[in-house]
């Protein structure tokens, strides 16, 4: 921090605001962003709370500045092409804000390095792009017990939420996985490269989030805490959905550091290879044999609970730590639809290859009892 008093001048305008005042320029100046993604929604996100005396700042990115950027991402011009995002930015709202300290990451937030650098910080700024790292981002600050000011932006909609956000009320925090609790299937959710975005949007949505961001550290306003605001440009409509905690979801998660570590979120977030897929009348048939291990890989509590064969429950959750009591060598596995059984059989055939016999029930137990019942 280069200093601790608030230059009164700068700051004149929102510390004459009724219940901001001195204190919450203080606030502000005490506070520690963590900001990752320094693109469309990242570059408003920084300027604004560079402008508003946020004391220290982190920039997280690997990327170049290239030229299909410019058309949102107004910290960069064309002379910073081929440049690194991170440092462009650095030195851009260092020449906006020299009262404040700013830290470039020019690398890629991994789980070797996440925890480290989320740690430094007090709330972090989810500017990504990608299901991928926002479930890496997600799962790191609820191990850490840090706040998420979430974004995200496709044509002409965007969303700003506030998610692991620990209230002094009581009331339980949501976070990511609440809100997308799998990743959605390929094609199902373009990013901006595949949908488009018109260039504004990510101004507006990055603004927002800077905007819930100072809300949370002076303590003004009503946050969007546990609520999904989604603005439509096209037509200027607002709405908001509330996201309700769940204890299943949770378990979700890596349950500690080293956990964490071993985490692949891109293979997680990525489509499994659909070989090991068994229909539900050869399903059927392998049911009622001694030599087939069935496994649940739904975690606990989920519904509906099938009662016409017998099964384990290895929630997708342990099943690294559990693959190895496996002794059968035919293994049937199944969840609600379909996809995370997908994933568990990959598990089982990284672990046993073609010593054993992998099967995943196609469509999952939903499907499988609408069959049942026609």
């Amino acid at each position: 921090m280069k200093d601790e008093t608030p230059s009164y001048e700068r700051y004149q305008r929102q510390i004459l605001l009724k219940g901001f005042g001195l204190e919450g320029q203080h606030k502000l100046l005490q506070a520690k962003v963590l900001v990752i993604g320094a693109g469309g929604l990242g570059c408003p996100a920084l300027q604004y709370l560079a402008a508003a005396g946020v004391g220290t700042i982190g920039i997280v990115d690997e990327d170049i500045v290239s030229i299909t950027n410019l058309h949102r991402q107004i910290l960069f011009t064309v002379d910073d092409i081929g440049l690194p995002k991170a440092s462009i930015a650095k030195e851009r709202l260092a020449k906006l804000n020299p009262e404040i300290t700013i830290a470039a990451y020019n690398e890629r937030l991994t789980t070797c390095n996440a925890l480290a650098i989320i740690n430094a910080y007090d709330i972090v700024i989810d500017a990504t792009d990608n299901f991928s790292s926002r479930y890496l981002i997600n799962d790191a600050c609820v191990l850490l017990n840090k706040p998420i000011v979430y974004g995200a932006v496709s044509q002409f909609e965007g969303q700003v939420a506030i998610l692991n956000y620990h209230s002094t009320i009581g009331i339980a925090s949501a976070n990511y996985r609440d809100l997308f609790p799998t990743p959605p299937i390929d094609g199902e959710v373009l990013n901006c490269a595949e949908a488009g975005v018109l260039g504004v949007l990510p101004g507006i949505i990055g603004s927002m989030q800077a905007s819930e961001t100072i809300k949370i550290i002076t303590g003004i306003g009503k946050p969007l805490v546990n609520t999904v605001l989604t603005y439509h440009s096209l037509t200027n409509q607002m709405y908001e959905i509330e996201i309700v905690a769940k204890e299943v979801i949770r378990s979700l998660i890596p349950a500690n550091a080293a956990d964490f570590i071993t985490m692949d979120y891109a293979w997680f977030c990525a489509s499994p290879n659909n070989k090991f897929e068994i229909s539900i009348e050869n399903f059927n048939r392998m049911t009622n044999s001694a030599d087939v291990e069935i496994i649940d890989v739904r975690e606990l509590g989920e519904s509906p609970i099938p009662t016409d064969f017998n099964y384990v429950q290895i929630p997708l959750s342990q099943f690294n730590n559990k693959i190895a009591a496996i002794k059968k060598e035919t293994i049937v596995v199944f969840c609600q639809s379909g996809k995370r059984s997908l994933q568990a059989a990959q598990l089982l055939f990284n672990t046993f290859g073609e010593t054993k016999i992998i099967y995943s029930l196609q469509g999952g137990i939903t499907e499988w009892v609408k069959n049942k019942s026609t």
